[in-house]
């Protein structure tokens, strides 16, 4: 045999080695899926006994399911914010909806001559997001659904549907809230030339599903209006349903392309939500609240590759996703990111060596952008089964349920899920205990514990 000839052979062993290395390493997909305004109990999976999610059911029976999941912040944009940047509200600047139309934000619209939109926005340019956090690891991503961050290429996104605000219908999506409620094929679109290129890709899909308006087809809604049922509950179903189904379509579109057991799926809502049976939207203690009804959430991590399918009782925090993803596409973690690398644990099943979580809530609108605190209106910690809630003096503005009392609330979350008995007064050792703590994690420099001012 020619010396050449044998060279050559090495050098082709040598580079299928090489790929074969390269295909092993290759990091995974990763896909979010985002509920919006979704009660922690409206599943089948989580106890329901009207709400059909067969889709959402199937997935928590392949993930990592963390029933006693939370957001730190229940209104839509700060906890989109979270889940992109993996820092707290406080941290970003970005703590309500809407700058309010208050002296202080006219004042810095005039002293740098922008619109105070384009100011809170500009705070997505200040931190590291997930989708450009994973592009320096050779990822592709795709923004489909909600977005108030300006364009999707603001937040690092390399596709996406939302042009963002200064356009037209810019305020928090735009183009993008089509995805779901008018079909998935920009999703399909997306994932068929991902799948091509080879690249990893990271999937946003956050679909104003199950969010107002409440408009599900004839043919889910016929399902729910029963005898003796509220009509705007009936909807409220059957938006629940019409979610889960486009999650279906999302999922099925994975198994189809061969690509699922190569994809990190991971589930959340952004807030809470409890219907009025009236109509007129939520009700208090839900949406935009720092009780259970407004944070807590499923949260769920399927991995078919790398993860075993087991319920978990601990605490999860949304904080916690940004780090895990970023571990398991082989990025670095910013030093700065409070939640934790929950991969070691995903794929060894071992605890969690946490048992707190932390959480705030601030006005819809934005009393100063400059000032956070101007709009805090609650801090709360869990640690264990005990809750914690300070209520603290904040601007409201046109807070559909301001704070009613400025008394410290304290609860047994294992005993009263539906935290319905302050013990405040019958342990007055825990509310100094986990006061400090919340003390510890955030700092407050002007908010005293109390109610705002009335106007």
């Amino acid at each position: 045999m020619k010396k050449s000839t044998i060279v050559a052979g090495f050098v082709l062993l040598f580079a299928l080695c090489v790929t074969r290395e390269a295909q092993a390493v290759k990091p995974p997909n990763i896909v979010i899926i985002l509920s919006d305004d979704q009660g922690w109990t409206d599943y089948s999976f989580m106890g329901h006994d009207a709400i059909q999610t067969p889709n959402l059911d199937k997935l928590a029976k392949q993930s990592v399911t963390f029933r006693n999941g939370h957001v730190p912040t229940a209104l839509c944009r700060p906890s989109l914010t979270t889940l992109i940047t993996g820092l707290y509200s406080h941290q970003t600047g970005i703590t309500g909806n809407d700058p309010a139309g208050t002296p202080a934000n006219l004042a810095h619209g005039i002293r740098t001559g922008l619109d105070v939109r384009e100011m809170l926005i500009s705070n997505i340019d200040k931190h590291p997001t997930l989708p450009r956090m994973l592009a320096d690891q050779g990822y592709t991503s795709f923004q489909s659904g909600k977005w108030w961050e300006g364009s999707y290429q603001r937040g690092g996104f390399t596709h996406g549907m939302t042009r963002g605000f200064p356009e037209p219908g810019g305020r928090h999506g735009d183009d993008g809230l089509q995805i779901g409620r008018e079909g998935m094929q920009p999703v399909f679109d997306f994932l068929d030339s991902a799948t091509d290129s080879e690249d990893p890709f990271f999937l946003w899909y956050a679909p104003i599903l199950p969010h107002t308006p409440h408009n599900p087809p004839q043919r889910i809604l016929e399902k729910y209006q029963t005898e003796g049922r509220p009509q705007p509950i009936a909807a409220y179903y059957a938006m629940c349903d019409w979610f889960d189904e486009t999650c279906g379509q999302l999922l099925d579109r994975l198994e189809e392309k061969g690509i699922a057991d190569d994809t990190i799926v991971v589930y959340v809502t952004d807030n809470g939500w409890i219907q009025n049976p009236n109509g007129g939207g939520f009700l208090a203690r839900s949406k935009r609240s720092p009780y259970e009804g407004g944070t807590r959430t499923p949260i769920m991590f399927r991995w078919p590759d790398k993860f075993s399918p087991v319920d978990r009782s601990e605490l999860c925090s949304s904080i916690d996703i940004v780090p895990t993803l970023l571990a398991a596409a082989g990025a670095d973690i910013p030093q700065n990111l409070p939640g934790l690398n929950l991969l070691p644990n995903l794929k060894e099943g071992t605890p969690i060596k946490r048992n707190m979580l932390f959480g705030e809530t601030f006005a819809h609108d934005i009393a100063d952008i400059e000032k956070p605190e101007a709009s805090l209106l609650y801090r709360w910690v869990i640690r264990d089964q005990d809750k914690l809630l300070i209520t603290y003096d904040g601007a409201t503005g046109r807070m559909k349920y301001p704070p009613t009392s400025s008394q410290p609330q304290l609860y047994d979350l294992q005993a009263d899920p539906s935290e319905k008995v302050n013990l405040a007064l019958q342990h007055p050792e825990k509310v100094e205990e986990l006061s400090k703590l919340l003390g510890q994690w955030y700092p407050l420099k002007e908010r005293k514990q109390g109610l705002a001012p009335k106007e």
